[in-house]
């Protein structure tokens, strides 16, 4: 084909029609994404090719990586690269023209672009994107069929290439403003994390989340150092996002995580270990050079993080061991209230069944007075050392259980009595109040069982059974002593159960003959559960 049958290929009002169509495209467009998707959707439209591709210069202005193309294999987007001078596409920002070949294939400057595909085009038309002359990348068209290219299809490729120059620096500098704008909106809410009356775990998955969303981690963990020691702990906060639930970002070989404690100021960025792993960020998190643990981010399968990416994550880790300091002086605030708050009620309780006792003052016997208000304390006690043990917002209440029947046996029970107490069943877990209650009331019913239930008796067992079911909890207190008698009488003991289940625990207690013994049953609401709304719970 000659030049002039070219040029009729690509008449001149044709030109500047193409031209207006991709200046108001353009126009149109904000992103980054969007501007390279509709400036190779356009170019191919308007020079009737079977193929335009993008190539932006990365931050080391000598790589060329695939950006957009409406030809060339997805998979290859963001993957492929050109150093500048290698290939035909390289070689036309590196003399700063245009280059062409009929024939590409043959081309001495021509090289294959692994994954892209492109064994189907035999054309090839490259030109570079200047601004200011910057080369900022390359953009070419490529057809099946051999195709010499006319000079105004030349000069009109130019031209749309110095249009896109300017539409991708404005679309950069604006990805750049709303990152900019997502970095001080997601440092806002830090910051209110940190005012926030959270608790510590809530505040580092709210880090974790936002650091790997910013950043494009596929998973972000905090390591904090344990109290008073050089080790790190357990990792905390949410789990990776794009891994398997639960996985987080892993924790750095010893050697590493020495030297990000060692210095509260250094950023230490690490190599992928492998070509489908992401480099690895660890950021101190120090307080007046005082380090108290590390952010671990990990990115995504041959993921670099740049410097503003380390910046942001620098700043995040400033905020978020401030945020680390403020929730444990708070919650360490709020403990103090909390116990105030629990030993003002459980005096309160242990006064109530002192109290309950008085009517009968004079024809108890002291010593078993004292013996049975004893083990009521103790019952409350257990409690508190289980909240002692596991924190400070539900109990076991089978694990309280467990404690009350071994120390009721062993201070109650008669001489040469030999009386079994197992409990099993589900592991309840109520607020402290509520185990409370049902710790006291559970220890009035073993020492009931084992005041009345095996008189002439040297051995017996008793069970207590817990389990949850849709709509209740319940407890079974059972013996296999000489069961009820037709008419149970008074008992201060039944009393105190009874008034805590209908007072404290909303519940009810019903009392059921066995063909060999007794069996209580108390049933409380699910709504036991529910953590109370005082202090901690």
């Amino acid at each position: 084909m000659n030049t002039a049958e070219a040029a009729g290929r690509f008449p001149r009002s044709r030109s500047f029609a193409a031209l207006r169509e991709i200046a108001r495209s353009l126009s149109a467009a904000w992103d980054l994404d969007t501007t390279l998707d509709l400036i190779a959707r356009k170019t191919t439209e308007v020079m009737g090719v079977n193929s335009c591709t993008i190539y932006l210069l990365d931050a080391d202005d000598r790589t060329l990586r695939l950006r957009a193309s409406t030809g060339l294999a997805r998979q290859a987007l963001g993957r492929a690269t050109l150093l500048i001078g290698e290939g035909m596409t390289g070689h036309a920002v590196a003399e700063n023209r245009p280059v062409f070949a009929a024939d590409a294939q043959h081309d001495p400057h021509f090289k294959w672009v692994d994954d892209t595909e492109e064994v189907r085009f035999r054309s090839l038309l490259a030109v570079p994107l200047v601004l200011e002359q910057r080369p900022i990348g390359a953009l070419n068209v490529q057809t099946a069929e051999p195709r010499e290219y006319s000079r105004e299809e030349i000069e009109i490729l130019a031209l749309i290439s110095d249009l896109a120059a300017g539409a991708l620096v404005k679309a950069r500098l604006y990805d750049r403003q709303r990152r900019q704008l997502d970095d001080l909106r997601m440092l806002a809410q830090v910051s209110e994390a940190i005012t926030s009356p959270q608790y510590l775990d809530e505040i580092l998955s709210v880090v974790t989340e936002l650091a790997a969303r910013t950043v494009g981690a596929v998973a972000c963990s905090i390591h904090l150092l344990e109290s008073g020691g050089d080790d790190l702990g357990r990792p905390a906060g949410g789990p990776a996002f794009t891994t398997p639930a639960g996985a987080g970002a892993p924790l750095p070989d010893a050697a590493t995580l020495a030297e990000a404690l060692d210095d509260a100021h250094s950023v230490i960025s690490r190599p992928p270990a492998a070509p489908d792993e992401g480099a690895t960020l660890i950021v101190p998190l120090s307080i007046q050079d005082r380090v108290i643990g590390v952010l671990v981010c990990l990115g995504p399968p041959g993921h670099t993080f740049n410097e503003d990416q380390m910046a942001l994550l620098t700043t995040l880790a400033n905020q978020t061991a401030l945020a680390i300091e403020n929730a444990r002086l708070v919650t360490s605030a709020a403990v103090v209230r909390e116990m105030h708050h629990r030993i003002k009620n459980n005096l309160q309780t242990v006064a109530m069944l002192m109290q309950l006792q008085l009517p009968d003052a004079d024809r108890l016997e002291t010593r078993r007075v004292l013996l049975t208000n004893i083990h009521r304390i103790r019952s409350i006690a257990a409690v508190h050392e289980i909240l002692s043990e596991q924190g400070f917002r539900l109990v076991n209440v089978r694990e309280v259980l467990d404690r009350i029947a071994r120390t009721t046996m062993t201070g109650l029970a008669r001489p040469n009595q030999d009386v079994e107490i197992a409990v099993r069943g589900d592991n309840l877990q109520l607020p402290s109040r509520a185990a409370t209650a049902l710790a006291v009331v559970v220890n009035e019913l073993i020492q009931n069982s084992l005041e009345h239930a095996f008189v002439g008796r040297r051995a017996g067992k008793i069970d207590i059974s817990l389990a949850r079911t849709p709509d209740a909890l319940m407890i079974l207190v059972s013996d296999d002593g000489i069961g009820l008698p037709d008419e149970i009488g008074r008992s201060l003991g039944l009393e105190i159960a009874g008034t805590l289940i209908a007072d404290d625990l909303n519940g009810e207690l019903l009392f059921n003959r066995l063909p060999a013994g007794t069996e209580a049953c108390i049933r409380l609401p699910r709504a036991a559960e529910r953590p109370d709304d005082v202090g901690l719970e």
